[in-house]
């Protein structure tokens, strides 16, 4: 019983992020369809600034990493929910 509190809290917590991220997004797409040249040149700054302070390469390295874990994260994920299911069963 204790673990389905932690699911509806995780299921809550990912709704949540949704929502807003939802708005967030809604909110972007709006200031850039007002403002297509300010959202173009604050796009090639940020790319600039990205660019010289080396950040675009430690973020490829950190989504290499993350891809590379994806694959030993889903399979304990899998093995878990396994055992949970036998473990229900008995």
């Amino acid at each position: 019983m204790e673990e389905r509190g932690h699911d509806d809290l995780a299921e809550r917590g990912l709704r949540y992020t949704r929502e807003h991220f939802d708005e967030i997004l809604s909110q972007t797409e709006t200031y850039v369809r007002e403002n297509p040249a300010q959202s173009l040149a604050y796009a090639v700054l940020a790319g600039f600034v990205l660019n010289r302070l080396g950040i675009g390469r430690i973020l490829r390295g950190v989504v290499r990493l993350a891809l590379f874990a994806l694959k030993p994260a889903i399979l304990i994920y899998g093995a878990a929910k396994l055992y949970e299911a036998a473990q229900e069963e008995e």
